[in-house]
């Protein structure tokens, strides 16, 4: 459950993801997170962080906990066919 409602006012779990910024993997190995806007086949991410690199955790600890070298970049924008997967995260995660 992500929400419920209760006397008409709407409660979401203030931990989950809070809008449309995600972790995508996509083809050749690339991973980058930000803003994600799908729209004429393509895929745009806007406060863009590329995920170059992280050690001694594994992906879904990575994803957690943001411990990686996270480099800023400009916005991306790529065909939606490269997506190989993403993950929501909240709308923050790598801005730090």
């Amino acid at each position: 459950m992500t929400e419920i409602i209760v006397n008409g006012e709407r409660y979401v779990k203030a931990s989950g993801p809070k809008g449309p910024r995600a972790v995508v993997v996509v083809d050749r190995g690339w991973i980058f997170a930000g803003d994600v806007e799908r729209k004429d086949g393509r895929i745009r991410l806007t406060r863009a962080v590329w995920v170059f690199r992280w050690e001694s955790i594994g992906f879904a600890k990575m994803i957690e906990t943001e411990q990686a070298d996270l480099r800023p970049c400009a916005d991306v924008d790529m065909p939606a066919g490269s997506e190989i997967f993403c993950i929501p995260v909240h709308d923050q995660w790598g801005l730090k």
